[in-house]
């Protein structure tokens, strides 16, 4: 941890603090995934309840930053925004900061010695010990209250924390810690109380959601979760995020096929295809294995979208293993792609291994895969010219009203573009639409009535 925080460390320690005199006002800053903004929307709420003034990613004297450290990117990111936040403490414009989320309890006695003008540090479960530093009361009946930061039409849901799969590269099991399912009935509160508030699609999340209830029941719930939560008025759509290959529970399936509020639509990070480097990743599956899973997802829902994420550059990643992921990804045309370049992870399995794939390399091998995708997504989105499709819109940008179709998830995916000099739409409403034109990752369309 030391060299990310030392890099970036700058002579910031330069001006007198001045104590402000102004009402005391929060302002959470939200770095990293959607679990990380679930958890600064339910601090949020829990300020609200006692009476806190708290805003989000806005101007307030006292500073909460819920980090990420996930990757050395997501790293960087969190160690130059606690120490933006650290440099305006010393010049009096805020009062005072803390610091929570993942980096935090990665890596927080190094983050206290290198960085310590920042008032505390907590890890991802000291939430109570959090509030108690803000003044506030831990209030434990507050089941489904959140200050919700998304667009109003959707929010999302997280239905488990931590992980239980030994994947080697990846250091969430030492943030988050072991997988912990949600009571249905608990979510079920929850999502009644967004449909309350106006969200109409609910975005279920967590490290891995195939996993969901085997803690709690003794087997997955993932398919039980659905229809209960299917059955929540107001809400017209759910979403499945962060799916695990290994052991798929297929009756999920069956609800996606058979419930119309389930959407098409799966993120399932397969991380790659080489049998090989999946067995070194500690994935438990193979490319046969891989194959048929998507086969059957094909077989028993044919219109489902298939978001996945893969890894290049992982130790022993040869030109071979890379060139059979290459013609896997032309293959599958997959409806959603992204690449990271592998980041070698103090603490996890892999780091054993060599990280014998030069950078250069590494990236060079992730646009190869993004020019590959942007092809395969400009095609699929030629077929959709002249097509009908129901649409959420999300917001307004410049001269467009902005929306998604069902197979698209907010701020990853593809997005469809509506003129607004020409047409009049609601934010946060489903309205009919045709295409007329589209790009690699957009459609434009003109609603049909």
């Amino acid at each position: 941890m030391a060299p990310y925080v030392k890099q970036c460390i700058f002579a910031f320690f330069i001006a007198m603090r001045t104590k402000s005199l102004k009402k005391n006002k929060i302002n959470v800053v939200t770095l990293g995934c959607s679990k990380n903004v679930y958890d600064s929307e339910v601090l949020m709420g829990q300020l609200r309840a006692n009476n806190k003034e708290v805003v989000h990613e806005q101007e307030g004297n006292i500073v909460v930053i819920n980090t990420c450290g996930f990757i050395d990117n997501a790293k960087e990111e969190s160690v130059n925004t606690i120490l933006e936040f650290a440099q305006k403490k010393e010049q009096g414009i805020v009062d005072k900061v803390f610091v929570t989320g993942c980096l935090s309890e990665r890596y927080k006695p190094a983050l206290q010695k290198e960085i310590p003008n920042v008032d505390q540090y907590f890890g991802t479960t000291e939430l109570p010990s959090l509030l108690k530093a803000l003044g506030a009361d831990y209030k434990h009946e507050l089941i489904g209250e959140r200050v919700t930061t998304t667009p109003k039409n959707y929010a999302y849901l997280k239905i488990a924390e931590g992980c239980d799969r030994p994947c080697s590269f990846c250091a969430i099991p030492l943030m988050r810690g072991k997988h912990k399912s949600k009571p249905i009935e608990e979510l079920v509160i929850e999502a009644k109380k967004l449909a309350s508030d106006g969200v109409k699609e609910l975005i279920l999340i967590a490290q891995d959601l195939t996993y969901y209830g085997l803690d709690l029941y003794k087997k997955r719930k993932l398919a039980e979760l659905l229809r209960e939560l299917a059955e929540v008025e107001g809400v017209e759509w759910i979403r499945l995020h962060y799916a695990f290959p290994t052991g798929f529970p297929k009756d999920v399936l069956e609800v996606m096929r058979d419930e119309p509020k389930v959407c098409n639509y799966i993120d399932i990070p397969l991380q790659h295809i080489a049998t090989r480097i999946l067995k070194s990743m500690r994935r438990g599956t193979t490319y046969e294995k891989t194959n048929a899973l998507l086969d059957s997802f094909r077989e028993e829902v044919p219109e489902m979208a298939i978001r996945t994420t893969l890894i290049v550059g992982y130790p022993g990643e040869t030109e071979e293993d890379f060139q059979l992921l290459k013609d896997w990804v032309q293959k599958q045309r997959f409806d959603r792609l992204g690449c990271f370049t592998y980041s070698h992870e103090e603490n996890t399995h892999a780091h054993q291994l060599d990280d014998d794939v030069p950078e250069e390399v590494k990236q060079q091998r992730a646009n190869e895969i993004m020019e590959i995708q942007s092809q395969i997504s400009w095609e699929l989105n030629q077929e959709r010219i002249g097509k009908t499709f129901k649409v959420i819109i999300d917001r307004k940008e410049g001269s467009y009203f902005i929306g998604r179709t069902e197979f698209d998830s907010p701020d990853v995916d593809n997005e469809v573009l509506i003129d607004a000099t020409a047409h009049y739409v609601k934010q946060g409403e489903f309205i009919e639409v045709e295409v007329f034109e589209a790009g690699d990752f957009d459609l434009y369309a003109r609603p049909l009535s």
